[in-house]
């Protein structure tokens, strides 16, 4: 778990950084429930969590015409089959642990401009992060 809140943190910092609003979800039930209030511009998922796993979460996003378009980017430490499954479900792209902070934002970014230029929202730049135990609550994070 440690390293998972390091990993965590270390994402939120660098997208922080770069302008990114930071929303997190503990797993991927609670990101099923947080991303409809949220409305983010990108999601980041785990492939291991508790509760639903990233390739389930992924596949209930592509299955809900609500969230059918939201880029999804697999930031994860897994087996090739893993990355095959996460792929299969819906992932746009894969980024495996450990990474490089800048090719983390470099990904993130471009799935945003990639969603702006399909018609979402060019001017917001929300990131939900799936994954492990969130800091802070999404909701009082959403507020603000």
């Amino acid at each position: 778990m440690d390293d998972n809140k390091v990993i965590r943190q270390l994402i939120r910092v660098n997208l922080e950084l770069e302008g990114f609003e930071v929303v997190t979800a503990a797993d991927g039930a609670e990101c099923l429930e947080v991303v409809h209030q949220v409305r983010p511009d990108v999601v980041t998922l785990d492939v291991v969590m508790p509760r639903l796993d990233g390739v389930r979460t992924a596949a209930r996003l592509r299955a809900d015409p609500r969230t059918r378009e939201l880029p999804i980017a697999v930031v994860s430490a897994c087996t090739p089959y893993e990355v095959d499954a996460a792929f299969d479900a819906g992932a746009d792209v894969f980024l495996s642990k450990p990474f490089e902070p800048a090719e983390l934002v470099a990904l993130v970014r471009q799935l945003v401009e990639r969603r702006g230029a399909c018609g979402g929202a060019a001017s917001s730049r929300t990131v939900l992060g799936v994954g492990g135990e969130s800091e802070s609550s999404a909701q009082a994070e959403s507020a603000g």
